[in-house]
C-alpha cells in the first residue's frame, strides 16, 4: 500500500529518545478521536510497542495518521497493532460527561484512562498534540502531529478512531434518522439537517455550538 499522500511514514525514533533519556523499556503514544464532534463520546487510546523489534516497521508499515487512511484500512490495521503492541488500552469519557466537565477535561479522563489499562504499565509516555496528562508522574513529552511522526502515536490514533467509529455505528441503530454512522457526529450539513428536524439526542453535545448558540433551524 502507497503512503497516504506525502507524509513519510511515522517511527520509533522518539519512543528511543524518551526511553534512552529516561532509561524505559514501555513507552507509550497517547492519542484521541472525538473531540471536535457533537455527539458521542471522546475516546483515547494508549499503545505500547516493543522498541527492539526489527521486523515491526515492516509489520506495520501502513499505519499512518488515522485521519490519512480509509476506514477499511483502519479496520484491518486495528487487529494488526493489537497484536503487534506490547501493551494497548482504550478508555473513552460520554457526551453527558463532556458537558460537565468540558472536552479538555473529559479528553484527558480519556486519555488517562487508556494508560490506566495498559498491562504492562506505560513507562513514559508520548502524547499527541499540545495536552500533557495532569497529575501524571510519568516522564511525558506532548508532540504536535505525533500521530504523523511517532508510529506508536499513529497506531493509538488508529484504535481510538475505530473504537470510536464502532460506537458511533451502533448509535446510529439505537437512532436512526441522524447518521451517525456516515458523519460519526461531526458537524456536517447532513447532521445539522437531521438536528433541524429532529432536534437533539441525549447522546448530543449540550454544551458545543451549535446546540449550545441553537444555531441550527429546526423544522416541524
Amino acid at each position: 500500500m502507497a503512503r497516504p499522500g506525502l507524509y513519510p511514514a511515522p517511527n520509533l525514533s522518539l519512543e528511543r529518545e524518551l526511553a534512552a533519556h529516561y532509561d524505559l523499556v514501555c513507552v507509550a503514544g497517547v492519542d484521541e478521536a472525538g473531540r471536535g464532534a457533537l455527539a458521542g463520546p471522546v475516546y483515547a487510546a494508549a499503545v505500547v510497542l516493543p522498541l527492539d523489534n526489527a521486523s515491526l516497521t515492516e509489520t506495520l508499515r501502513d499505519v499512518a495518521d488515522s485521519k490519512l487512511l480509509p476506514p477499511a484500512t483502519r479496520e484491518r490495521l486495528f487487529d494488526v497493532i493489537c497484536d503487534a503492541a506490547l501493551a494497548f488500552g482504550i478508555g473513552s469519557v460520554a457526551a453527558v460527561e463532556i458537558d460537565r466537565a468540558g472536552i479538555l477535561a473529559a479528553t484527558r479522563a480519556a486519555m488517562t484512562a487508556a494508560v490506566g489499562a495498559l498491562s504492562p504499565a506505560a513507562q513514559g509516555i508520548l502524547v499527541d498534540g499540545p495536552l500533557r496528562l495532569v497529575g501524571g508522574k510519568l516522564p511525558q513529552r506532548p508532540i504536535v502531529r505525533g500521530d504523523r511522526q511517532s508510529l506508536s502515536i499513529a497506531a493509538a490514533s488508529i484504535l481510538a478512531k475505530v473504537s470510536r467509529d464502532r460506537t458511533m455505528i451502533a448509535l446510529d441503530e439505537r437512532a436512526p434518522g441522524y447518521g451517525f454512522a456516515r458523519h460519526k457526529g461531526y458537524g456536517t450539513a447532513e447532521h445539522l439537517a437531521a438536528l433541524g428536524r429532529l432536534g437533539p439526542h441525549p447522546e448530543h453535545r449540550r454544551s458545543f455550538a451549535p446546540l449550545r448558540t441553537g444555531l441550527f433551524s429546526r423544522t416541524e
